[in-house]
């Protein structure tokens, strides 16, 4: 099953935990010092744990996985 992955920007602080738990997933946009989700937001199966471990290691709590 699908899943969407979005960082909520006015939560998101750049500590880029995320970055280093799915970097697949995530990079740093270097304007903002903000999380960006590579790919769109649409993502497979097989990127669920990173996306997971991401959203449980954001601070911030800036992550938001949901199944499509």
């Amino acid at each position: 099953m699908a899943f969407t992955v979005k960082v909520d920007l006015d939560l998101c602080q750049g500590y880029a935990n995320c970055l280093i738990e799915a970097p697949s997933l995530f990079d740093i946009d270097d304007e903002t010092n903000k999380a960006i989700v590579l790919g769109g937001d649409e993502h497979d199966e097989e990127f669920r744990t990173q996306a997971a471990a991401a959203t449980r290691g954001c601070p911030a709590r800036a992550i938001v996985v949901e199944d499509v």
